[in-house]
């Protein structure tokens, strides 16, 4: 693994010596194609491994009805990690991007079609982002048990910002096709 994601790109930062803030993050994984697990699996593995990048948790898998997908649409596979992390949002947004593509992610016109692996930004820090290439927090995550739930059981106390506590916001959200695997777990390198 190179020192960055990209190593065409100079850090600034680095250059001129500025210290950069910490923040905690949080990544919403899913995969309903192909190896979900392995897909899954290899996506905290590249995400552990990037540097600047700090893995502090990783969710326990739940297995998801798909939610306004195509009608064949086959089960989601989902999980949550939290990191902390000294990367602007944008670089980390490239590289939710980069590991999805190294997973074959195919984009296609039709709205939430079948992929091989999902790696959304739900929160990062306090920062709030609302262009094309970046939305934060995360738009709809606040309405999504698969999202709600799993970074639940890593910080039960955790808050969703402007909307509060993920706790009151999981009871208000539709439960019924979200099913914990307990025999399923990733493991943080």
């Amino acid at each position: 693994m190179t020192e960055t994601p990209n190593p065409n790109i100079i850090d600034a930062d680095t250059l001129t010596g500025e210290m950069r803030p910490i923040r905690r993050a949080v990544l919403a994984l899913g995969s309903n194609l192909g190896e979900r697990m392995a897909s899954l699996q290899g996506a905290v593995n590249a995400i552990a491994d990037t540097p600047d990048v700090w893995v502090t948790g990783v969710s326990p898998v739940y297995e998801t009805e798909p939610v306004e997908s195509p009608v064949d649409a086959k089960h989601y596979l989902n999980a949550v990690v939290l990191i902390d992390t000294t990367l602007a949002a944008t670089r980390l947004m490239d590289r939710a991007l980069a590991i999805e593509d190294a997973f074959e992610r195919e984009r296609t016109e039709v709205k939430n079609a079948p992929r091989t692996l999902d790696v959304d930004l739900i929160v990062v820090g306090d920062r709030r982002n609302d262009d094309e290439f970046l939305v934060l927090p995360h738009p709809r995550a606040a309405e999504r048990a698969f999202v709600l739930q799993p970074w639940h059981d890593l910080e039960p106390e955790a808050e969703f910002p402007e909307l509060g506590p993920i706790a009151v916001l999981l009871e208000k959200v539709d439960r019924s096709g979200l099913s914990r695997r307990d025999d399923l777990t990733l493991e943080i390198q």
